[in-house]
């Protein structure tokens, strides 16, 4: 199968290399060209833009937000043009309910297939071919893409044939990410305001209440004081929480906490740290209970 790949990210770096393990060949394309070296020189082929790179039966696209994903689909030399009738578009970017609505019905009407298919788990997830997948699309065209999930992730759930259901869901998860991210940060600084020993109080939530594996990832960065570099950038986190308040408002589903969570990303960006990981709530709630030492650190 004839694989293309946009966007070689932190994500996207770490997953491409498994089709190729896998035998698969693949076309790259990365508005930065040099990302695509290392892949080049193993076996990939280098496509000049979004649409050489959907040339065969499948083009995945791993984007950073909805702009970088409209861009590669119907900006000049992008996918929507270029993709032969009855190949797949795999979107598995974070993107709004509303964009996978429109690339649903914008491929349907060019003949092509459309599967949304975002992913839970860092870069670190990535590269060891252990991301959890969420997929939605015409169950024949998943059936197809099963081979494909198998070689990137441990497990992929089905949630439907209407693509845009999976981007609900991978939005919801990653508000409840954030939710997690946020509380920690509150009772980080509350305890160790008060002189306790912040590893210390690390190993009690997560031998105890707290043992799941995202308790014990961004216990450990906010423990540590580790925000650089970041696996997931809090500016991005703005971003899915804002995506999130939009999907919700359409719905009618009141979130007052994700509306909380978007106002601290909000201000960590407005201090500089938008490139921090966004377990960097945990900084700025540090500075809120009065550290001394500036939110944004001087360079």
């Amino acid at each position: 199968m004839k694989i293309g790949f946009v966007g070689l990210g932190s994500m996207g770096s770490a997953m491409a290399p498994h089709l190729l393990k896998a035998g698969e060949p693949l076309l790259v394309h990365n508005r930065t060209k040099s990302k695509a070296d290392a892949l080049v020189a193993d076996g990939a082929r280098f496509a000049e833009t979004p649409g050489e790179a959907a040339s065969g039966e499948v083009v995945i696209t791993m984007l950073a937000d909805d702009a970088a994903v409209e861009d590669a689909v119907f900006g000049e030399g992008g996918i929507l043009k270029a993709l032969p009738k009855g190949a797949t578009h795999i979107s598995m970017s974070t993107i709004s309910v509303a964009l996978a609505k429109r690339l649903a019905a914008a491929h349907a009407e060019a003949g092509q297939e459309f599967v949304s298919a975002p992913v839970f788990g860092r870069p670190d997830a990535a590269a060891a071919g252990k991301l959890f997948i969420v997929a939605a699309g015409p169950a024949e065209v998943l059936d197809l893409c099963q081979s494909i999930f198998e070689t990137l992730g441990q497990r992929t759930f089905f949630v439907g044939e209407e693509a845009f259901k999976a981007n609900l869901i991978k939005l919801s998860g990653n508000f409840l990410i954030a939710s997690t991210i946020e509380s920690f940060a509150e009772a980080f600084a509350l305890v160790e305001k008060a002189g306790i020993d912040r590893h210390a109080f690390l190993e009690l939530l997560t031998e105890t209440l707290f043992t799941a594996p995202i308790h014990k990832t961004y216990g450990g960065l906010i423990a540590d004081e580790r925000y650089e570099p970041a696996g997931f950038a809090a500016r991005l986190g703005h971003k899915d929480m804002a995506l999130t308040l939009e999907a919700a408002k359409d719905l009618k589903v009141p979130m007052g906490f994700a509306n909380h969570i978007a106002e601290r990303y909000l201000t960590l960006m407005a201090a500089g740290e938008g490139d921090i990981d966004w377990s960097g709530l945990g900084r700025l709630a540090k500075s809120d209970a009065g550290d001394d030492a500036p939110l944004a650190p001087k360079k």
